[in-house]
């Protein structure tokens, strides 16, 4: 089964190395699914997920903050602000940092404020969507 390199690194460390046989990922255009051969390409990524399918059937998954997604012919590389394995997240973590941006949104305040608690809350909607849909594949 032919197998691509997938590299997943934030700013702080490299995160995960492997080979695998798709890579899904959610880009700014939408659900992005990464096969060996995929043609060369460059996207930004929203919060969100990435899955990694391995040889052997096994599922690795991940939160990004956002960040850029590269394909290369033998090589998928994630480069995120912050990255974390999914089983990882800490949801007490999430609610509270939703809970502060909207707070902060519903307060109101200066526009670089508003950017920056808008960003906040999509990064921890993200991370508590990740926890769910990481449930939800452990019933299954």
């Amino acid at each position: 089964m032919a197998t691509i390199r997938v590299e997943i690194v934030s700013a702080e460390a490299e995160i995960y190395s492997a080979d695998a046989t798709m890579v899904i990922a959610t880009g700014e255009a939408g659900e992005l699914g990464i096969a060996p051969r995929h043609t060369p390409l460059i996207t930004r990524l929203k919060p969100g997920h990435v899955d990694v399918l391995l040889a052997n059937g096994e599922r690795q998954q991940f939160y990004v903050s956002g960040g850029m997604l590269e394909v290369q012919p033998q090589v998928v590389t994630v480069l995120a602000d912050t990255a974390a394995r999914a089983a990882d997240l800490d949801e007490a973590a999430a609610l509270a940092a939703k809970k502060q941006a909207e707070d902060a949104l519903a307060n109101g305040g200066e526009e670089l404020d508003v950017t920056k608690a808008q960003i906040k809350l999509a990064q921890a909607m993200a991370q508590l969507q990740e926890l769910e849909r990481l449930r939800r594949n452990l019933r299954h």
